[in-house]
């Protein structure tokens, strides 16, 4: 992220993980927008370089929790991951980021990803494409720099005029949430940061790394510019068992039924598997995202039906495993890991032991 470098702490203060995220109000079944600002706060207590915000259409709307989260805090970075391009006018979109930029010193990252085009179908709002998206990312840019746009015609629509200030000189990072060979390559073309989706095997996160930077150096960028996040379900042992289950086995057998098919065929799991899956009869019966309303029960129904081959593409087990496993992702390739799936508290062990293991207790 933009102004990634440590910021200014007091002499012996931990060193800032730069290299680390975590999500804000993580999963369905967060506590709810009040808990934020406590979160963002103790996020920035434990070191966290960056602090994600996941929108969804409910109490997470994006621009009012990054607002909060740039209020409570100091050093960390606070990015969408992500909101989406065509749900606001292009305008206000701009006009939020600038504000938020203006107001965290330069601490806000604007991300957006493509959505789920199911869920896009039945509110009656249009597909986006890949086209569309880096159509708008160079809008971004050309308004934050002052310009004054006149007659806009391109894949993410028609304007006659867009302007937001002649004397804006603004250099605000984008973000983009990818999954496919198509999403990841314009990430590495058009934006600053590319986050990853939770569950890639390592392979696949080898693959996706390579796309992001071939596309960045095809494009004559510098491949290093371009910061790729490895997602990663990080959930100790430190944790209550039900949880551990709602967390693991709960938000993997959400994507298999929200986005099962891209998810298998990405990371080139058995697609029979995933049928199976979907013909069960407990999955049938939740209603509503299996990582917010399963119980216990179904949860552990659920888990059978899951290979452990693919749940095991998480950091678990003790802190000092999971430790080990978040170094692993960057030995695969990626620049930066997402603690994806819990609050900064029950990080909290997880992180000491990173740092056991890295050497990273005090600033240099």
């Amino acid at each position: 992220m933009a102004g990634d470098a440590d910021r200014a702490a007091a002499p012996g203060a931990l060193r800032p993980l730069t290299e680390l995220g975590y999500y804000l109000l993580a999963g369905a079944g967060s506590e709810g927008p009040a808990a934020l600002p406590a979160q963002a706060r103790r996020g920035e207590e434990l070191g966290f370089g960056t602090a994600f915000l996941s929108e969804r259409w409910n109490v997470k709307e994006a621009s009012s929790l990054v607002g909060a989260a740039c209020a409570v805090t100091e050093r960390t970075q606070i990015a969408t991951a992500a909101t989406n391009h065509n749900t606001r006018h292009p305008l206000i979109t701009a006009s939020w980021a600038t504000t938020l930029h203006r107001l965290s010193g330069g601490r806000f990252t604007l991300g957006i990803g493509r959505g789920i085009a199911a869920l896009y179908a039945a509110y009656g709002i249009p597909a986006v494409t890949t086209a569309q998206m880096e159509d708008w990312a160079g809008v971004m840019r050309r308004l934050w720099r002052g310009e004054v746009i006149l007659g806009h015609d391109g894949p993410m629509g028609k304007y006659p005029v867009l302007v937001l200030d002649p004397s804006f000189d603004e250099r605000i990072p984008l973000g983009l949430v990818a999954f496919g060979p198509d999403t990841l390559a314009l990430g590495g073309r058009a934006f600053d940061d590319v986050v990853l989706h939770t569950y890639f095997t390592p392979e696949t996160l080898q693959r996706s790394v390579s796309i992001v930077k071939t596309a960045a150096e095809q494009a004559g960028r510098d491949p290093d510019e371009v910061r790729v996040w490895s997602c990663l379900a990080t959930v100790g042992d430190h944790l209550p068992e039900p949880v551990r289950l709602m967390k693991t086995v709960g938000r993997l057998a959400t994507y298999l039924t929200g986005y099962g098919d891209l998810l298998v065929r990405t990371n080139g799991w058995d697609p029979a598997v995933l049928q199976r899956f979907r013909e069960d009869p407990v999955v049938r019966s939740v209603r509503g995202a299996i990582d917010a309303a399963a119980t216990t029960a179904q949860l552990e129904h659920i888990a059978e039906l899951i290979p452990g081959e693919w749940l095991r593409h998480a950091a678990t087990g003790t802190a000092a495993q999971c430790a080990d496993r978040i170094r692993t992702e960057f030995d695969l390739g990626a620049d930066r890991v997402i603690l994806h799936g819990a609050s900064p508290d029950e990080l909290e062990p997880v992180v000491a032991a990173y740092r056991a293991v890295t050497g990273s207790s005090a600033c240099a």
